[in-house]
């Protein structure tokens, strides 16, 4: 009965107006700024803001290549001193891979290789899986421009006692990764609060109360879509049967009667669980 009042133009609308939202929450996505939340978990990478350099020599006889790899996590590259244009990464990048040919203490640079520029950086992470820590990835253009994808992939791994330096593992198929052993890598609880002390100069024990975001959310959704209903239904209304007043609502006879079936529903509820009196009369004196 309820059905034969939805109008047949209403799903795909609506349906329109959801992607249409979806869409806006993809485009305008904060760009990286080593804070990371996920899975309930946060990660401030801001100590290992900064440029690194890291090498690796393989010998390839008569000649030696050296992978030379600068990255910064936070911010872009900044230009290198006294290193031609041509050999070194341009503006907007994160991260970027030279490689150099070096014979008889002459050494030629063959390769430079943007793995990571801040217009195409996509930034994902998660949790590592078998060490506590965190996997994140960012990505670069095409190099050469018909050739693999670039990324980079750094491997944080949650250590007390931090290595001088990360390590440049491999470079294969475009994808370069880094393992790297930081105290920054050890995530905390998302809403855990920094430590406080009590009056006795002890930690306090009180633990925080975790936030129902999933279900705020739902009520959200739920939130919009009953808006996005009434609006389009009342735009429905106006524009086929030029309703005005309470004749925009729409399915207004449901929700007319809304009120008399809540009413039903708890009268009967409160039958079911209401004592029945016993119907038995006691001894009748002879």
């Amino acid at each position: 009965m309820i059905l034969r009042f939805i109008p047949q133009s209403l799903p795909s609308t609506l349906l329109s107006l959801l992607l249409l939202l979806s869409y806006t929450v993809l485009v305008t996505a904060e760009d990286f700024d080593c804070h990371v939340t996920t899975g309930g978990l946060k990660w401030d990478l801001t100590p290992l803001e900064g440029s690194h350099t890291l090498s690796r020599t393989r010998e390839t006889p008569p000649t030696t290549m050296v992978d030379e790899l600068i990255f910064n996590l936070c911010k872009d590259l900044e230009p290198m001193d006294g290193v031609p244009d041509d050999d070194q990464c341009k503006a907007g990048t994160r991260a970027c891979l030279r490689k150099t040919n070096r014979k008889d203490d002459a050494d030629r640079v063959i390769a430079v290789i943007p793995v990571a520029s801040t217009t195409t950086l996509e930034p994902e992470y998660s949790q590592l899986n078998s060490l506590k820590g965190l996997s994140l990835t960012f990505h670069g253009s095409p190099y050469p421009s018909s050739g693999d994808s670039q990324s980079i992939v750094f491997s944080l791994f949650c250590a007390e006692d931090a290595d001088p330096e990360p390590k440049l593992v491999s470079y294969e198929n475009g994808v370069v990764r880094v393992d790297w052993s930081t105290p920054s890598a050890c995530s905390l609880p998302d809403d855990q609060p920094p430590p406080q002390e009590d009056e006795g100069g002890g930690e306090s024990d009180e633990k925080p109360a975790k936030r129902g975001s999933g279900l705020g959310f739902f009520f959200l959704v739920l939130l919009l879509a009953f808006g996005s209903y009434l609006t389009l239904g009342a735009y429905y209304n106006y524009s086929t049967y030029g309703a005005r007043g309470v004749d925009l609502i729409p399915h207004r006879d449901f929700w007319r009667e809304v009120p008399y079936m809540l009413q039903d529903v708890v009268s009967h509820l409160c039958s079911t669980v209401r004592p029945q009196r016993s119907t038995r009369g006691g001894y009748i004196a002879v």
